[in-house]
């Protein structure tokens, strides 16, 4: 079968005081998520996942609207970051505390996050996905964070955050039912072009 993960679009910075943060897409995100309804609704997908925070399922609507797939939310597809009081994009996390941004892409996440149990929790959902949808083409709908452990699974990588998915970015994986599982792409960009 074919297991597409899909980035989210780019959502709005949101710092709230009391719970999660759970921030809508912005503007910018929105057009991203139409681009990659097109460009998905081309191919013949039979399944859709998306992890039930608002920025996966927000970027999932146009492509749910677009061609009349379900749309089935799964907990183990959430971000490792889901129980956080903030939502920074890793752009703007960049550019306004260097030293942040440097240590999480150097794998110093914060105590909160055990890497190990985040991709448990990942590579233990995205094989049930595809032990349901044998020979079938499913797209997920989830985040970097997934797409990252799930990638480093498949290419037998020490969990952790090796590369950056764009917003939307598309990521192909051919998973055989006698337990190969093969990246075909990472990164597909040129929806939005």
């Amino acid at each position: 079968m074919e297991l597409i993960l899909v980035r989210h679009a780019l959502p709005e910075r949101q710092q709230v005081d009391v719970g999660s943060a759970d921030p809508p897409l912005s503007p910018i995100g929105v057009e991203q998520a139409a681009r990659v309804a097109r460009w998905l609704a081309a191919e013949a997908i039979d399944a859709a996942y998306a992890s039930p925070m608002r920025r996966a399922r927000e970027t999932a609507q146009p492509f749910i609207d677009m061609t009349g797939v379900a749309l089935e939310l799964h907990d183990g597809v959430v971000e490792f970051d889901r129980h956080t009081s903030s939502y920074i994009p890793m752009e703007e996390l960049k550019r306004t505390d260097y030293a942040a941004w440097k240590a999480f892409v150097d794998g110093r996440y914060n105590e909160e996050v055990d890497i190990l149990a985040f991709q448990d929790t990942v590579v233990r959902a995205l094989e049930s996905i595809i032990a349901r949808h044998g020979g079938q083409r499913v797209v997920v709908f989830c985040h970097g964070g997934v797409v990252n452990v799930w990638a480093a699974h498949v290419l037998g990588m020490v969990p952790r955050l090796f590369f950056e998915p764009k917003y939307t970015s598309v990521h192909r994986f051919l998973c055989a039912g006698t337990g190969e599982r093969n990246v075909v792409s990472l990164n597909e960009t040129a929806h939005l072009r």
